[in-house]
């Protein structure tokens, strides 16, 4: 069983910039629920600029730091891949939001909060799965970190189903049925992003325990 320190060369600084990623996944998970919950006049996007500014450069650092480091016993690529995968998650919550500011009075009513709460719960499940790394390569809480995020990614699938088909049973404006399909669809793609995080992990420790 490998530790990460042997894993990949620099130990702890890897260790900090992949929590740190995850982290800043979390935090936008965690911004757009204050941006559904609060008044038109008082939503702003400048959290989910940060959240997002700041994965663009952890990932730049992790990708640095990868060639300055000569020899890992972790394949490059699945370093690469976890990398990309945290990238994304704020990149996409963050255009969520841009459509959504645009769109809201446009849309009227509609309980996205509930959705964006289950996109914090796989981030928060995330986090912890990053975090498991630092202590080793445990497969047996690995894999059930994983299954607790699949299972949140396919009760936010029913979830957001049931937003596809009120809208499609519903909405009478075709223009107001297409931005609503647009919002599920990036919100479905967050969650969906955690997951495919989650599935990188999972595949490290399976490969290196």
């Amino acid at each position: 069983m490998f530790s990460l320190q042997t894993i990949f060369g620099k130990g702890d600084k890897f260790y900090g910039l992949l929590e740190a990623s995850a982290e800043s996944a979390r935090s936008s998970a965690k911004a757009l629920i204050e941006l559904l919950s609060s008044p038109a006049s008082q939503q702003s996007l400048d959290k989910f600029k940060r959240a997002r500014i700041q994965e663009k450069d952890l990932s730049g650092q992790i990708s640095e730091e990868l060639v300055n480091t000569f020899v890992t016993v972790l394949d490059r690529e699945d370093i690469e891949a976890l990398n990309g995968a945290l990238y994304k998650i704020p990149k996409i919550v963050e255009k969520f939001a841009e459509h959504y500011t645009i769109a809201l009075a446009r849309i009227g009513d509609v309980d996205f909060i509930s959705r964006a709460a289950m996109l914090q719960q796989a981030c928060d499940v995330l986090a912890q799965m990053v975090g498991q790394l630092r202590h080793g390569m445990d497969l047996d809480r690995i894999k059930k970190l994983n299954d607790q995020l699949h299972t949140i990614e396919g009760e936010a699938d029913k979830l957001i189903l049931d937003l596809y088909r009120d809208a499609y049973a519903d909405e009478s404006d075709p223009i107001r049925y297409l931005i609503k399909m647009n919002l599920f669809e990036i919100l479905e793609k967050a969650i969906d992003r955690c997951r495919d995080a989650g599935n990188v992990i999972y595949h490290i420790v399976l490969k290196n325990s």
